[in-house]
C-alpha cells in the first residue's frame, strides 16, 4: 500500500501496520467529507481522524440529518472510489490558510488554523476538488479503498465542550479488501449479541437506574460473580505477601491538595463540604494508603510493603460517555501499593508483571503492554522521570516481553506500563497497569530507616490488576458471550424435576450439592420439562440436571451439559459424588 507523506515522499506501508491502517482511515474519512461537500455544499467540516477501528467526521449540517442522507453519503463515497483520485500535498502559510478557509466558508477550520504559530507552514492534502488542511500521511490514490460502510451517527459537541455547538458525527470503517469488510461486520454482529448491557439484564447480573446513571447495581446473580472474582483475588494476594487495609470513601480536602489530585485531577473527582471544611470523594485509594503507612514508623528489613485495597472510588465522567459496565461513575478499583527500596524495583515491577499473567490466563485472555511517558500535566523532575521511565522499560524487556510505546499518556506523577487483554473476538481493553512513582513519597514525606540507621525515601508501586471489577465483568461477560466457565458461573447447576412427584427429591439434590459448596437452582414450576430445558439453555447454565422415577429410585441424576456439540450434551445418568467431581473439575 503507497502511502503519501506531508513532504511528498511515498511510502510502502502495510494495512494490518498501525501506521497503514491510520493512513488508510484517515484518508477514508477525507473521503466521506468530500462526499457530504458534494451532496450538500452549504455543510460545515469540523474534524475528522482515524480511530482505533475506522474513522469519523464531524459535520456541521443545516437540516436535520436522517438514515437517507447517511447512504447516499455511502453511495457517493464509493463513486470517488472509483475516480481513482490521486492525492497530492502542499504548503500554505498561515495566511494563505486562513484567507482559502474564509473564501471556503469553513468556521471550525478557521478557528483551529488561528490557534497556529504565525509562522508554521500547513500542510494540505487534496484529492480532485476536495482539500483540506491535515498533517497526514494519507494513501496515495483513494482507488485503494475496495470496501467502505457507513456504521452509525451520534451527536458531539465541538472540541467535547456542551457550552459549543452540538455536530453530526458520522462513524465509518473500510477496508483494502472487500472479504475484510465482510469479516469486520459479521464481528460486529457477534459483538452486538455479546453486548453486556443485554446479556447482562437477560442473565440477571447487573442493572443501572435511571436515579443513578453510571452507578451500576448489581443483582443477586451479579454479586456473586462479583465476589468469586474478589475471593480469587483475595486467595492469590494472600500467596504473594499482600496485606488488605480499607481506607475511607472520603477524605479533607488538604489530602488532595498534598498528594496533587486537587491541581491535577479535580475535574474528575466529587467534592462536598463537611461543617464548612472541603472534602473529596476518592477517585483513587493511594493517598489513604500513605496515610497508613506513616501510622508507625518502618525499617529496611520490613520492605517492600505490599498493601491492597478493594477501593470503591468515583470518578465525574460526563454522561456521553457512560457505557454500561464499561465506563461508569463509581466502581470497585483491585489497587494496591508497594513500597519499597531501590535495590528492590525490578523484582517488584517483574513479580506485579507475573501476577497480572497468570490471572489474565486465568480467563483465557492474551495481552500487550504499553509504555506511557510522562505527560504535559506533570509533577517531578526530569532525570526521575527518565529513571521511572527506564526502570519500567528494564522490567519488561527482561522477562521477555515486547511493549509499544504510548507517549505523553503517564500519570501525572509517574510513567506507566499498561496491559491491553485481547477478548474472543480479537477487541483489544485496557485493564491492568502498573505506575511507578517517585513523587507521592515525597509529597507525605514517607520514610524508613535504612541499614545506616540514616531516613531514606522509599519508591512506590501503584498497580491494578483487573482495573475496575465492574469494567472487567463487562469484559468477561462479552468474552464469554454470558456462557461463564462451571467456576465462574453464578448457577453451576440447575435442577429440573419431570414432573411435581419429584419435587422432594429435587430439593433433597439441590440441598446435598450445596453442601459440596455446588451453586444451585431449582426450576419448580409448573411447566413442561422441554420448556425449562430451554430456559436452562438460555440462562446459560453449565450443567442441567433432570431428576424422575428413575433417579428417584436409584438415588442419581441424569446430567446435560451446556458446553457441547448437541450429541455429545447428554452425559447421561450419575451419582451425586460423579456430578459434584464433574463440576470442580
Amino acid at each position: 500500500m503507497k502511502v503519501l507523506q506531508n513532504n511528498n515522499e511515498v511510502m510502502e506501508v502495510k494495512f494490518e501496520e498501525l501506521e497503514g491502517k491510520k493512513a488508510f482511515w484517515h484518508t477514508s474519512a477525507h473521503v466521506l467529507a468530500q462526499a457530504v461537500k458534494r451532496l450538500y455544499p452549504e455543510t460545515k467540516c469540523a474534524i475528522g481522524p482515524a480511530i482505533e477501528n475506522g474513522f469519523y467526521y464531524d459535520f456541521d449540517f443545516a437540516f436535520p440529518f436522517s438514515d437517507e442522507h447517511l447512504s447516499a453519503i455511502e453511495e457517493e463515497m464509493k463513486k470517488i472510489v472509483k475516480e481513482s483520485l490521486s492525492l497530492q500535498v502542499s504548503e500554505k502559510s498561515r495566511e494563505e490558510a486562513i484567507a482559502y478557509m474564509e473564501q471556503a466558508s469553513e468556521p471550525y477550520k478557521l478557528e483551529m488554523i488561528r490557534e497556529l504559530a504565525d509562522d508554521v507552514r500547513i500542510s494540505f492534502y487534496k484529492q480532485g476538488e476536495y482539500e483540506e488542511f491535515c498533517a497526514g500521511p494519507h494513501i496515495s490514490n483513494v482507488c485503494q479503498i475496495k470496501a467502505i460502510k457507513l456504521l452509525s451517527v451520534a451527536g458531539a459537541y465541538w472540541r467535547g465542550d456542551e457550552k459549543n455547538p452540538m455536530l453530526t458525527r458520522i462513524y465509518g470503517i473500510s477496508f483494502p479488501k472487500a472479504s475484510q469488510l465482510e469479516e469486520y461486520l459479521h464481528l460486529l454482529e457477534e459483538a452486538k449479541a455479546r453486548d453486556h448491557r443485554k446479556l447482562g439484564k437477560e442473565l440477571g447480573i447487573f442493572t443501572i437506574f435511571d436515579e443513578g446513571p453510571g452507578l451500576p447495581v448489581f443483582l443477586p446473580k451479579g454479586m456473586v460473580l462479583k465476589n468469586l472474582l474478589i475471593d480469587y483475588w483475595r486467595k492469590i494476594h494472600r500467596k504473594e505477601g499482600y496485606v488488605e487495609v480499607s481506607t475511607p470513601i472520603m477524605l479533607e480536602r488538604n489530602l488532595w491538595e498534598t498528594s496533587g489530585h486537587w491541581d491535577h485531577y479535580r475535574e474528575s473527582m466529587y467534592s462536598l463540604q463537611v461543617e464548612d471544611e472541603d472534602y473529596a470523594i476518592k477517585p483513587m485509594s493511594c493517598p489513604g494508603g500513605m496515610l497508613v503507612y506513616k501510622l508507625q514508623p518502618k525499617s529496611y528489613k520490613e520492605l517492600p510493603i505490599r498493601m491492597a485495597e478493594l477501593g470503591l472510588v468515583h470518578r465525574n465522567e460526563k454522561s456521553g460517555t457512560l457505557h454500561g459496565l464499561m465506563r461508569v461513575r463509581s466502581f470497585t478499583q483491585d489497587d494496591a501499593h508497594i513500597f519499597m527500596r531501590e535495590d528492590q524495583v525490578m523484582d517488584e515491577i517483574q513479580g506485579v508483571m507475573r501476577l497480572i499473567d497468570k490471572v489474565y490466563a486465568k480467563f483465557g485472555f492474551s495481552y500487550q503492554i504499553e509504555l506511557s511517558t510522562r505527560p504535559e500535566n506533570s509533577i517531578g523532575s526530569d532525570e526521575e522521570w527518565e529513571l521511572a521511565t527506564r526502570a519500567l522499560e528494564q522490567a519488561v524487556v527482561g522477562l521477555g516481553k515486547s511493549y509499544v510505546v504510548n507517549e505523553g499518556d503517564g500519570a501525572f506523577y509517574g510513567p506507566k506500563l499498561d496491559f491491553h487483554l485481547k477478548d474472543s473476538l480479537g477487541r483489544t481493553w485496557q485493564c491492568g497497569t502498573i505506575q511507578l512513582d517517585f513523587q507521592l513519597p515525597q509529597r507525605f514525606g514517607i520514610e524508613y530507616i535504612g541499614a545506616d540507621g540514616e531516613k531514606h525515601r522509599p519508591i512506590m508501586l501503584h498497580r491494578v490488576v483487573f482495573g475496575s471489577i465492574e469494567r472487567f465483568i463487562g469484559i468477561l461477560i462479552e468474552h464469554y458471550a454470558g456462557k461463564f466457565p462451571a467456576w465462574l458461573a453464578p448457577v453451576q447447576v440447575k435442577i429440573l424435576p419431570v414432573s411435581d412427584k419429584y419435587m422432594d427429591y429435587a430439593k433433597e439434590v439441590a440441598e446435598k450439592l450445596e453442601d459440596a459448596d455446588v451453586r444451585v437452582e431449582l426450576d419448580l414450576r409448573n411447566e413442561k420439562l422441554g420448556y425449562k430445558i430451554r430456559e436452562a439453555r438460555m440462562d446459560k447454565v453449565p450443567y442441567m440436571v433432570i431428576v424422575g422415577e428413575n433417579e428417584e429410585k436409584n438415588g442419581s441424576v441424569s446430567v446435560r451439559q451446556r458446553d457441547a456439540e448437541i450429541e455429545k450434551q447428554e452425559l447421561g445418568e450419575m451419582s451425586l459424588e460423579q456430578l459434584v467431581g464433574l463440576v470442580r473439575k
